[in-house]
């Protein structure tokens, strides 16, 4: 329904929409760059069917940076409907044959004809948009992909108790089909987590770690430096300067990655929830594409994912979320109660942890990370902080 309006403005006002069908976000970002086209993307990402919106990419395939993404809210808050054209002012829309094909054809050839072959894998498609590329990807390049979860989307089922928000049923397969790996993608199969053969999971930090390793030793990771968020664990900081590889760290969201990674000239960047680009690959986050390169480095170094993935040894991490009002989420910087409860964790963790508060970008809360020595003591400095910013924002 969302789709069928959107074009339908679009071409009312003059547009020729290439309706692409279904396919993942990343798989829209790839056309935008390979047509210089501007795009758009009808999803829910990693959330509910529910919370389907509008994602919208700039000709060449990048996200729009903040500053249009304001003037287009106050233009569509300021502005009345214009009205309708008619005739030959109008456009056309036009579904494009093939369009999930050309996308695949593309994540194949970014291993420059090595193969996969040997490797036993288990995929959780979220019944989302990778349905209908990732299967097909993993069997062309010779993974025996020996049960697919969440392939039976109904438009209402995305995410929905599977995907990389729902690892559970995912390590469970693989434990029990004994696979090497399991990928799990989310709903638009812009991100991927994993899980090894023991069925523990490999978040975004381990595989960003795992593959700037090998970048680094094949001489292509640029300046020895990797991207990250102020959400990924002090784990990988620690492990990347245990291997002289620099971190940079960004606000949460990948187009600020990706911005970092551009300014720095970097080849790769990503988020602990599994939004990893490989820029030279690609515009941005595409879980398919990472999920493919995490298993050509398990199949090149022919060790176990449990062991490449074990260069990162995370500190426990807890995260609260708060619900708060939209107009409270941006009191949170200004607060002086909350300001003061931090000061006062971060003084008692010192060295051994880390505390970070931030109001989501998608959703009425308020975000509240600790990492600390033990699981109890950053469960229970999570709590404590939580419970000061329902106090103060509530």
């Amino acid at each position: 329904m969302l789709t069928a309006a959107f074009a339908a403005g679009l071409a009312a006002e003059g547009a020729e929409v290439a309706d692409l069908g279904v396919l993942s976000t990343p798989g829209v970002a790839y056309w935008a760059q390979a047509e210089r086209a501007p795009a758009a993307v009808v999803s829910a990402s990693h959330n509910p069917f529910d919370d389907n919106g509008i994602k919208l990419f700039a000709a060449g395939g990048r996200k729009l940076v903040d500053e249009v993404e304001r003037r287009l809210e106050a233009e569509l808050a300021a502005v009345p409907a214009p009205p309708l054209r008619s005739g030959a002012d109008v456009g056309t829309v036009a579904p494009v044959e093939g369009a999930a094909d050309r996308y695949a054809d593309h994540v194949v050839a970014t291993l420059d004809g090595r193969d996969l072959a040997g490797l036993r894998v288990v995929l959780d498609a979220a019944n989302g948009a990778g349905v209908t590329t990732a299967p097909g990807v993993l069997r062309r390049l010779g993974c025996d992909v020996v049960s697919v979860l969440g392939a039976e989307p109904d438009g209402l089922n995305i995410n929905d108790g599977c995907g990389s928000t729902h690892l559970e049923p995912l390590a469970a397969a693989v434990v029990a089909r004994g696979a090497d790996a399991g990928i799990a993608l989310d709903g638009d199969a812009d991100r991927c987590l994993a899980v090894d053969h023991r069925g523990h999971v490999v978040d975004g930090d381990q595989m960003m770690a795992l593959l700037a390793l090998d970048l680094r030793d094949r001489g292509g990771l640029d300046h020895d430096t990797l991207v990250a968020t102020v959400m990924s664990n002090l784990g990988l900081r620690l492990a990347m300067a245990e291997a002289g590889v620099r971190l940079e760290t960004t606000a949460v969201g990948d187009r600020y990655v990706l911005d970092r990674m551009e300014e720095g000239g970097y080849a790769l960047g990503g988020e602990q929830s599994g939004h990893v680009i490989l820029r030279r690959l690609a515009t941005t986050g595409d879980g398919l594409l990472t999920a493919v390169h995490l298993l050509d480095v398990v199949r090149r170094s022919g060790r176990p994912l449990a062991a490449l993935a074990g260069v990162v040894h995370r500190l426990p991490q807890v995260l609260v979320n708060v619900r708060v009002a939209g107009a409270a989420r941006k009191a949170l910087a200004a607060s002086e109660e909350v300001k003061a409860a931090v000061a006062e964790v971060e003084a008692q963790l010192g060295d051994h942890g880390r505390v970070l508060l931030r109001p989501s970008g998608t959703e009425p809360l308020v975000r509240v990370m600790v990492e600390a020595p033990t699981d109890a003591e950053a469960s229970a400095v999570a709590a404590r902080l939580a419970d000061v910013v329902r106090s103060a924002l509530g």
